[in-house]
């Protein structure tokens, strides 16, 4: 597909039906893995979802590739749902939205952004920008509108404590989100609707989050952990821990 007006011309951009080959060697290699931190691998639902975007919907999944090296530099992955259009029925969070995608029977009329990954050696330059404007391009291609990103924002780990709908409210001075992952989406044109602070559940035991995050947890109680976006609970040798997600809705 054509990169969005303004990339490097460095840049290419393909969906997975361009190049199946390309996307199978990526998820075969895990190259994205080390993206996320780890316990945000281990979701109770999110491999149905995101397991069900390839083949599938594989013309709405793409690469950004340096074409000077031939190297990775970032994905997306994205999923259609039926929605009406009302917060009545949108749903409570990225695990509900990929249950309703994969189980509905209705007819998909909207586009979900799943994940939007930069490769180390290229954050900070724009590039999460332009995979934004690559999941609105590829919903405009497919008659699929609006664009809905649950947000996972990027600052949100160091006020674990904070609730959602507070850290969501922050603001600078300029009037801008305060979390430049939400301040990247607001300056693309979108639109925060709703804060899901239980969007995506991981529930497992006490020793898998203790490897996860690198430290102990010796009795029941709450928690705050590296990484994470808000406590861990731990009781009777299960930790659950619920990722709160911000709903942004952006026109395509």
């Amino acid at each position: 597909m054509k990169p969005p007006p303004g990339a490097p011309d460095w840049l290419g951009v393909f969906t997975a039906a361009e190049r199946p080959d390309l996307w199978e060697h990526v998820r075969a290699e895990r190259s994205f893995d080390g993206v996320w931190p780890e316990y945000n691998l281990h979701g109770n639902h999110t491999g149905r979802y995101f397991g069900a975007i390839f083949p599938k919907y594989a013309d709405l999944q793409a690469l950004v590739v340096d074409e000077r090296t031939g190297g990775l530099a970032g994905r997306a992955r994205t999923i259609p749902f039926a929605w009406d259009g009302t917060l009545e029925d949108l749903p409570a969070g990225i695990d509900a939205m990929g249950l309703r995608a994969v189980d509905g029977h209705d007819v998909a009329n909207t586009l979900s952004a799943l994940a939007a990954e930069v490769l180390p050696d290229y954050q900070g330059n724009g590039l999460s920008k332009l995979i934004i404007e690559v999941m609105a391009a590829m919903a405009t291609s497919a008659g699929l509108a609006p664009l809905l990103a649950p947000v996972r924002p990027n600052r949100k780990h160091i006020y674990p404590l904070t609730p959602i709908e507070r850290y969501v409210a922050w603001q600078r001075s300029d009037g801008l989100p305060f979390d430049p992952w939400l301040r990247a989406h607001v300056r693309l044109g979108g639109r925060a609707i709703r804060c899901e602070p239980r969007s995506m559940e991981i529930t497992a035991p006490v020793g898998d989050w203790e490897a996860w995050a690198q430290i102990d947890f010796p009795e029941d109680g709450l928690y705050v952990f590296p990484e994470g976006l808000a406590p861990l609970t731990v009781e009777d040798g299960l930790g659950a821990y619920w990722e709160p997600n911000v709903w942004v809705l952006h026109a395509v």
